[in-house]
């Protein structure tokens, strides 16, 4: 659960604290790398430290990816300029991107498949909790601490981590190491980071940025097909295509990438619905929002025990995605009506039953990729996961602002001011101006709700088609 926590943790705790480094160290322009590069390193190392805890062992290799963590928290708080952060992070991403990957390999190595859902679904609560818990910390100790405090926290937790990872057994995977697949490793990084870049670009919603977007987004779809035919060719694959040819793999894997579509993009768009709609300030936005969060921590630990004692699996988010789709759809006809205080209740339910998928996921390609190949299946299921969250993220920023521009320009341009400073840009309007503003945010916002459920409604049909249902 510690490494769980430091990974996801890391992801959000920098947000809040990027106008502090920019102030300390400048170049505002550049600060959105802080974060740009985490995510991308991280992804990348995702499956790296797969295919390796196949081979070394799951323990040593959650050793090493906490120590190239701790190592490279302590040099970001050392950094003296933007660019030699950014730089740092790339190597805090290649230590935190085995965090996730081998805390879920770790429990199916050590779990039987009947009781591994129970335990899923405490990491699946540590995961959104921590996704809660980073940017309150951040805010608290840039303030109080100074923005360094936020890397060096990381330090004391990961010395626990590795504490406790070492009363593990240790179990090596093979006793020779098969050559590395070093092309592969390149075209997927260059997929990932062309991937990454090209979405940023188009959240941007700035006509200039599109040709960029579509070099990037060329240079993406090069590297996917390189990457799949040269995966075909060689014997031991960075990702394995026997594995993900598997129905039940792939099909999982579309479902986690839905579900994060689904869940990153109501965490990243609800805290500005509520400032917009509801006028509320930064904390009291952090209140209205724990509903959701204690939501999912609560779904994703029923399931886990109703996994653990009746071996049923895709039968849960089934039924679960289904009242979660009828509720976003449900927003989206009547958000206008619907008060601000009531949201956060009704999300609450809603995050109740989006709770559900993480773990039946997880369990599943577990099941479907053997003792052997853990690593490489808890990889493709973490991949596919940041992949929809970025993908599904960026679709209802199109949406939002596209729905928001087509009737009010100036409003648009506010809206991307508050996402991207996190300030209250209606303040200086005058208050019948800024009402009308506020009615068609929360206007637009319908078209959000109903692109989200849109994501919640294919996973809805992928779980249904999954054949293993049971464990």
């Amino acid at each position: 659960m510690l490494p769980m926590f430091l990974a996801v943790a890391d992801q959000t705790i920098v947000a809040t604290a990027l106008p502090a480094m920019a102030e300390k160290l400048g170049t505002i322009e550049r600060a959105p790398w802080v974060v740009l590069s985490y995510l991308i390193a991280s992804t990348i190392a995702a499956p790296v430290y797969g295919r390796l805890g196949d081979v070394f062992g799951r323990r040593h290799m959650m050793v090493v990816a906490l120590a190239a963590f701790m190592l490279a928290s302590v040099l970001c708080a050392l950094s003296s300029s933007i660019e030699m952060l950014s730089a740092m992070r790339v190597l805090q991403g290649f230590g935190g991107g085995g965090l996730m990957t081998l805390s879920q390999a770790l429990v199916g190595e050590a779990v039987p498949p009947r009781e591994r859902g129970r335990y899923q679904g405490y990491l699946a609560a540590v995961a959104v909790s921590s996704s809660t818990f980073g940017p309150f910390a951040g805010g608290y100790l840039t303030q109080y601490l100074g923005w360094q405090s936020i890397f060096l926290l990381n330090v004391p937790i990961g010395l626990g981590a590795v504490l406790l990872v070492l009363r593990l057994p240790s179990n090596i995977g093979r006793i020779t190491m098969p050559p590395f697949d070093v092309s592969g490793l390149a075209l997927f990084a260059a997929f990932v980071a062309s991937s990454v870049l090209a979405l940023e670009q188009l959240q941007r919603l700035d006509a200039r940025a599109v040709p960029t977007a579509i070099l990037l987004a060329a240079a993406a779809t090069a590297s996917a097909v390189g990457l799949w035919r040269h995966e075909r060719c060689v014997s031991f694959p960075l990702l394995p295509v026997s594995l993900l040819r598997e129905p039940s793999v792939w099909r999982s894997d579309a479902l986690a990438a839905c579900h994060g579509a689904a869940l990153v993009s109501l965490l990243t768009f609800l805290p500005i619905y509520f400032r917009v709609a509801g006028s509320t300030g930064p904390a009291q936005t952090g209140l209205l929002l724990l509903p959701l969060t204690f939501g999912i921590g609560m779904g994703s630990l029923i399931t886990g025990r109703l996994i653990s004692k009746t071996g049923y699996t895709t039968v849960i988010p089934f039924y679960g995605l289904m009242v979660a789709t009828s509720i976003l759809l449900f927003l989206a006809l009547w958000a206008p009506h619907i008060d601000v205080k009531e949201l956060p209740w009704i999300f609450g339910v809603n995050a109740l039953f989006m709770g559900t998928v993480m773990g039946v996921v997880q369990v599943t390609v577990q099941t479907a990729s053997g003792p052997k190949m853990l690593g490489a299946g808890a990889a493709t299921v973490q991949f596919s996961r940041s992949v929809g969250a970025a993908v599904g993220t960026a679709a209802v920023a199109a949406v939002l602002f596209g729905a928001l521009a087509a009737t009010d320009t100036s409003a648009a341009s506010r809206l991307g001011s508050i996402l991207a400073e996190g300030g209250n840009a209606t303040a200086t309007l005058e208050p019948a101006h800024a009402a009308i503003e506020r009615d068609e945010v929360v206007t637009a916002f319908r078209a959000a709700f109903a692109t989200i459920a849109a994501f919640t409604g294919m996973g809805v049909w992928l779980a249904r088609s999954i054949p293993i249902r049971r464990v």
